[in-house]
C-alpha cells in the first residue's frame, strides 16, 4: 500500500482488514478530502479503497492510472445520484498499486466480494455450479455428478445450470451409454451386480458382465456425445440396430432401440439447441425499479444446459456496463469461463475482460455483443427471461414488504423488521436433538444464515424443550455479541420468532436478559388449545396471549415462517438420526474400516456378537489377520 497521504489529509493507521486503528477528528469530507489526496498519487495501476468515517469501506474501485481515476472523484458536479452520496460520506482514502491494470480488476473484485462495499456492485449467490465428470484412475471409468473444485483425475463437462439439470442428464446418459456410477470402492467389493444393471442402466462392469474394451468403447461415446457429436453416434447405432435386425439378433437391436430413444431423450430435455454456437455463455442484464437481474445460460456441445437469474445489489443506480463488469469477473472467479461470452450490452473494457479470462484458462475467450442472426436472437431469449425474472421478483418484493409492514403493526414494532430469526427443535423423547435457526428479510428467506445446532446440554432433562430452547438462543447471542459486537454487520436480528408459548417465551426472555439485548423484540408462537392451523396464538412479554382473524394474510405469513423453521429442524434431525443408525461399536476400533466392518458383520451377524467373540473366532474372520483379530478383541475386552 502506498502512502499517498498529504499533511491536509487526515493520518491513519489500517489493521489487516482495512480498518482504522484509532481514527481522527478529521475535518475534511467528500471531494475535498478526495482531492487532498491527488499530490501523492501517480499514473500507477492500482485500487482505490473510499471509507466513512467510522473505517467502514464504502467503495473498491480499480484504475488505470490511480491519479488519474481518483480526480474524476475530486469533482463538486456531474456525478450519478448514487456516486454523489458515496463521495459526501467519504472520509479517508486507501491506495494499493499493482503491476497491471488485470492485476487491478482481479484484486478489486476479490476485495469487493470480501468487504462487501455498500456502493459496489456485489453479485450475492455466487456457488458453485455442479458438473459431469467422466472419471480416468479406473480401469473402468465412473460418470457422475461434481460440484466444487476441479481436483479429481478426469474429463468434465459443464457447468450445468442446477443439480436437478445434472440429475436427469446424468440418468439420460446411464440408459444410452450404460456407464457405471458406483464409487471405486464399491466397484471393487462388488460379487454380484446392483439393481442398477437390473434396471439395464449400467453394463455391469464390476462382476465381468462386460470386457474392458466394450466397456472403454461406451465410455468414447458418452464422451464424444457430451462433446456434442451426438449425430454421428446416432447414425452409427442405427446402423447397428439395423445389421442386429437383419441378422436376427433381436435382443441386441431391442437394446440399441432403447439406447437411441434414451439418447433423443436427451436431446429434447436440454431444450433449445443452438446450431452455430457450440460452447458459450449467453450473459442478459435487465433493470427495472433500482434492481437488476443477471440471466446466465449455459450453451454446451451445442445444447442448452439450463440458465439461472442472479440478482445483484447496484447500489441503485449503477450503468448497465458497470454491472456486467462487475458480474463477470465475480461470476468467473471460481469457474473457468468459455471460449464466447455473449453480453446484452457493451462493457467499458472488453479488451480487459478477455485478457484476464484468457490468462485464466490459457486459451483464447471472446465478448460479443452480438447484432444479428443466431446470436442475437439466443441473447434476445435471455433478455426476456431476466425481464420477466425481474418482474416476478419485483411483485413478490412488494408483496414481502406489506407483509412486514403488517407484522410490525400486529407485533408493535416500531419499523417493518429487515431480519427476523425463527428458532425451533426437533427430537425424538430427548434422542438426536437438534436445533434450528431460519432467517427471512425483505427479499424473502435468507438461507445462507441458516444454522443448526446440536443439543450439548449433558444436564437437560430429555424432551425439555424450555432447556434446549434456552441453549440455542445462548449459544446464538454468544456468538452474534463476539461476531458483531457494535452491530455494524448486519447480523442482528430486529425480531425473534419462537416456536412456543409463555415457557419458551420466558425462558429466551432469561437468556436475553443475561446477555444484554434485551432490545430485540421477541414473540413465541403457540398452536393454541387444538393445536390447530388458523388458531396460532402469540406470546410477547407485557401483553396477554393473543390470536389473529382467521383469514389474516399476516397470519399466514407467520405460518409459512414457522413452518419453514420446522421444516428444517425435522431434516436436519432426521439427518442427524440416520448417521446415528449406521454407527456400531466396530466404528470406533482402530483399523476397522468399511471393508473390514462388513466381513465382521457377515460373519457374525451383528456388531454385538463380534464385540462378544474369542480371538480365535475372530481370527477365523475372512480378510481380519491375526494382528488385527487381536486389535479387535483388546477393544472390546479392556477391562479383562
Amino acid at each position: 500500500m502506498i502512502d499517498s497521504s498529504p499533511e491536509t489529509a487526515p493520518k491513519t493507521e489500517f489493521d489487516e482488514e482495512g480498518r482504522p486503528d484509532s481514527l481522527p477528528a478529521a475535518t475534511l469530507r467528500g471531494h475535498e478530502v478526495i482531492k487532498s489526496y491527488l499530490a501523492g498519487l501517480d499514473t500507477s495501476s492500482g485500487v482505490y479503497r473510499m471509507l466513512d468515517a467510522t473505517g467502514a469501506v464504502l467503495y473498491v474501485g480499480k484504475a488505470r492510472q490511480l491519479r488519474q481515476r481518483v480526480s474524476s472523484y475530486a469533482r463538486p458536479t456531474g456525478h450519478s445520484a448514487r456516486i454523489g452520496r458515496m463521495i459526501s460520506a467519504t472520509a479517508s482514502m486507501m491506495f494499493l498499486t499493482t503491476r497491471t491494470e488485470t492485476e487491478a480488476l482481479l484484486l478489486e473484485q476479490n476485495l469487493i466480494k470480501q468487504l462487501k462495499p455498500r456502493y459496489n456492485v456485489l453479485l450475492r449467490d455466487d456457488k458453485s455450479f455442479p458438473s459431469i465428470l467422466v472419471t480416468t484412475t479406473h480401469g473402468f471409468p465412473q460418470i457422475k455428478k461434481h460440484r466444487g473444485a476441479r481436483r479429481e483425475e478426469g474429463q468434465y463437462f459443464g457447468p450445468f445450470a442446477s443439480t436437478g439439470a445434472v440429475n436427469r442428464t446424468l440418468a439420460q446418459l446411464q440408459r444410452v451409454f450404460l456407464l457405471r456410477n458406483c464409487s471405486d470402492a464399491e466397484f471393487d467389493g462388488r460379487t454380484r451386480a446392483c439393481l442398477q444393471y437390473q434396471i439395464k442402466r449400467c453394463s455391469g462392469p464390476c462382476v465381468g458382465h462386460i470386457p474392458a474394451a466394450e466397456y472403454q468403447k461406451l465410455v468414447d461415446e458418452g464422451l464424444a456425445f457430451l462433446g456434442g457429436k451426438s449425430s454421428d453416434i446416432q447414425q452409427r447405432l442405427a446402423q447397428e440396430m439395423r445389421a442386429a435386425s437383419d441378422a436376427l439378433e433381436f435382443e441386441r437391436a431391442g437394446a440399441l432401440r432403447d439406447r437411441l430413444a434414451a439418447m433423443a431423450q436427451v436431446q429434447v430435455s436440454q431444450g433449445v439447441n443452438p446450431a452455430g454456437v457450440s460452447q458459450a455463455d449467453i450473459i442478459a442484464l435487465h433493470q427495472e425499479g433500482g434492481q437488476a437481474c443477471v440471466q446466465v445460460f449455459f450453451i454446451r456441445a451445442n445444447q442448452n444446459w439450463g440458465n439461472r437469474a442472479y440478482y445483484p445489489r447496484t447500489g441503485g443506480s449503477a450503468d448497465p456496463a458497470e454491472i456486467l463488469e462487475a458480474f463477470m469477473v465475480q461470476f468467473y472467479d471460481n469457474k473457468p469461463p468459455p471460449p464466447l461470452i455473449l453480453l446484452s450490452a457493451p462493457v467499458a473494457q472488453p479488451d480487459l475482460l478477455e485478457g484476464a479470462f484468457s490468462a485464466k484458462i490459457s486459451r483464447k475467450v471472446a465478448l460479443l455483443v452480438p447484432q444479428r442472426g443466431e446470436k442475437k436472437l439466443l441473447v434476445e431469449n435471455a433478455l426476456r427471461n431476466a425481464r420477466e425474472a425481474l418482474a416476478r421478483k419485483l411483485a413478490e418484493s412488494a408483496s414481502q414488504a406489506r407483509l412486514l409492514s403488517g407484522l410490525a403493526e400486529v407485533f408493535s414494532l416500531p419499523a417493518p423488521p429487515q431480519r427476523i430469526e425463527i428458532f425451533d427443535n426437533s427430537h425424538i423423547q430427548g434422542a438426536h436433538a437438534v436445533g434450528a435457526m431460519v432467517v427471512a428479510g425483505p427479499e424473502g428467506w435468507i438461507k445462507s444464515s441458516y444454522r443448526k445446532f446440536n443439543i450439548k446440554g449433558t444436564e437437560l432433562t430429555p424432551g425439555d424443550d424450555f432447556g434446549m430452547m434456552k441453549e440455542v438462543l445462548t449459544r446464538r447471542f454468544f456468538r452474534l455479541v463476539k461476531e458483531d459486537p457494535d452491530r455494524s454487520k448486519g447480523l442482528w436480528p430486529d425480531l425473534l420468532l419462537i416456536d412456543g408459548g409463555a415457557g419458551q417465551v420466558s425462558a429466551v426472555r432469561g437468556v436475553m436478559k443475561e446477555m444484554g439485548v434485551e432490545s430485540i423484540a421477541m414473540v413465541g408462537i403457540a398452536k393454541g388449545v387444538d393445536r390447530d392451523a388458523g388458531k396460532e396464538e402469540f406470546h410477547i412479554t407485557g401483553r396477554p396471549p393473543f390470536a389473529l382473524q382467521h383469514r389474516d394474510p399476516v397470519l399466514y405469513f407467520i405460518q409459512r415462517l414457522r413452518d419453514e423453521a420446522h421444516r428444517f429442524a425435522i431434516g436436519t434431525h432426521r439427518a442427524k438420526r440416520s448417521k446415528a443408525i449406521g454407527v456400531t461399536p466396530l466404528d470406533g476400533v482402530p483399523g476397522v474400516g468399511a471393508a473390514r466392518k462388513r466381513a465382521l458383520l457377515a460373519h457374525f451377524g451383528s456388531a454385538k456378537a463380534a464385540s462378544r467373540a474369542d480371538l480365535a473366532d475372530l481370527k477365523a474372520v475372512e480378510g481380519i489377520s491375526d494382528k488385527m483379530a487381536e486389535t479387535i478383541y483388546s477393544f472390546f475386552h479392556e477391562s479383562g
